[in-house]
């Protein structure tokens, strides 16, 4: 079906959630950096909110004084479905996006309004792929999910590795991420929220496996093993379970380009053998903890929603991820880095992502789609120019 005809809305983009920690950090991120022909808009569950968050940012810019303010709230799914017919793209902070996410993407999906959000869980996405994508490919709709930290530097680095190699051929990519950065309370309750639930995130990845189409003459793997060294990064690898490589394997299987037969895994890089191996016993730990309630809500205690690291401490903080990648005689490392990765670069994460789908010329896509299947060149672009570096480190 064509997409609907959204031009005559009254918004390019609206920010959900923006008085929230991360939600702050990407208005304030707008505020610098959107166009001026930009027609921007804040929501939330609070008016007296956001009108304070306005004052902020007409500081940094005063044009901010006259941004719209829209009263929104995930308990009252009538208020969201008025959001998304007002604006063409609009992104979410508002998580964790299990308990409070798919009123919004289906609200989205039924106007045929691009949606984004930072989540990192794994089963919501595939509920919402299950529930929502084919009325969101009906509409014209693209749901992006895991528009921050979670999964941008590793969707978009294997992109571009994937472009440095030759066509054709069966390609293998490691990634390997290191970083300094903290937790905020809202990525700490959305963690675990999705470490408590392993059985229900095994059964919803298993209906949506059976859902899929099947590729056809190509294959596709995001394997999870053990701890790794790797001589072109100089580190041990501890395997990640995380959201990360199945967004890649997504990718990778929208797209031509990554080949006959792909292969990626995804790894915490650690410089000492006892470092990987204390890293898995405390991961262990802590999902152990979280199948308790009692453990979990002690461990959720320790940040609230809405705290997170300091602007000094975030401006200590960085993050590099390194790709050693193969294929058809062609061997290179790659690497995407940048400052803090959890706040300051994902609001910018999400703030580019979502004026690309604005402005950008992208791909006619719809339904729920990756970065790299919805954006790809055209984001890592807009990153660059934004100060996320892309680069060759070693042919």
């Amino acid at each position: 079906m064509p997409r609907q005809d959204i031009s005559g809305r009254d918004h390019d983009l609206v920010l959900y959630g923006a008085t929230g920690f991360v939600g702050a950090l990407t208005a304030a991120y707008l505020a610098r950096h959107a166009p001026a022909d930009c027609r921007w808009a804040l929501a939330g569950r609070s008016t007296a909110k956001l009108e304070r968050l306005r004052a902020q940012l007409a500081a940094v810019n005063p044009a901010c004084a006259e941004l719209p303010l829209l009263r929104a709230d995930s308990a009252a799914p009538e208020t969201l479905h008025a959001l998304a017919a007002g604006t063409r793209v609009l992104a979410t902070t508002v998580g964790p996006y299990l308990l409070h996410g798919e009123p919004l993407v289906a609200a989205c999906a039924a106007a045929g309004t691009d949606y984004l959000d930072l989540t990192g869980e794994p089963e919501f996405v595939d509920r919402m792929y299950l529930r929502h994508d084919a009325a969101a490919r009906a509409s014209g709709a693209r749901l992006v999910h895991a528009c921050g930290f979670d999964s941008v530097p590793y969707d978009l680095g294997v992109h571009y590795t994937v472009g440095l190699l030759p066509e054709g051929v069966p390609l293998r990519i490691d990634g390997f991420v290191r970083t300094n950065g903290r937790f905020s309370g809202g990525t700490l309750a959305s963690a675990l929220t999705a470490v408590a639930r392993p059985a229900a995130m095994a059964r919803v990845a298993r209906a949506r496996r059976r859902s899929e189409p099947p590729l056809v003459g190509r294959t596709v793997r995001a394997p999870f093993g053990p701890p790794v060294r790797n001589r072109d990064t100089r580190t041990w690898g501890v395997p990640l379970p995380t959201l990360d490589p199945r967004i890649v394997a997504r990718s990778a299987a929208a797209l031509d380009r990554y080949g006959p037969d792909f292969r990626y895994r995804h790894y915490a890089g650690v410089r000492r053998l006892p470092t990987a191996l204390a890293g898995v016993v405390g991961a262990t730990a802590v999902s152990a903890l979280a199948q308790v309630p009692a453990a979990r809500r002690w461990l959720s205690g320790r940040l609230q929603p809405g705290e997170g690291p300091s602007p000094q401490r975030r401006a200590r903080s960085r993050f590099a991820v390194r790709f050693a990648a193969s294929g058809g005689g062609a061997h290179l490392v790659t690497e995407v880095a940048g400052g803090d990765p959890g706040y300051d670069e994902t609001a910018k994460m999400l703030a580019e992502a979502a004026l690309s789908l604005a402005f950008d010329d992208l791909p006619e896509t719809a339904g729920q789609v990756t970065t790299a299947v919805a954006m790809g060149d055209a984001l890592i672009r807009r990153l660059q120019d934004a100060g996320i570096t892309f680069r060759v480190v070693r042919r």
